[in-house]
């Protein structure tokens, strides 16, 4: 993986305590772990048959820097958008991570 090719900025954001409401609550959202530089290395619209028709899915491929604990329960924010990663593929030994990812609708 060469650095010149890690030319976009990801942020793994998880859900997480972001803070309490003084009254002794916490607050859950979603809170930045970790700011990586990434490569995006496919992007496509696919079209997939759901039950109740056919639906557009906006999937991405990142490819980063091994980071430890990334999972499917975390998400992305990459250019103003969030994405739900769908999948998380080791590349080598620790040596790097491939993120599949599907744009949530806002």
């Amino acid at each position: 993986m060469r650095a010149g090719k890690l030319d976009r900025v990801i942020v793994i954001q998880r859900h997480m305590v972001i803070g309490d409401d003084g009254m002794g609550n916490e607050i859950l959202g979603w809170g930045d772990l970790v700011t990586l530089r990434a490569q995006i290395v496919t992007a496509s619209t696919e079209e997939f048959f759901r039950s109740y028709g056919i639906a557009n899915d906006y999937v991405v491929v990142f490819r980063t820097r091994y980071y430890p604990s990334i999972d499917p329960a975390d998400r992305i924010r990459f250019d103003g958008r969030h994405f739900d990663i769908n999948e998380v593929t080791l590349i080598g030994r620790n040596r790097g991570l491939e993120i599949r990812c599907v744009r949530i609708a806002e």
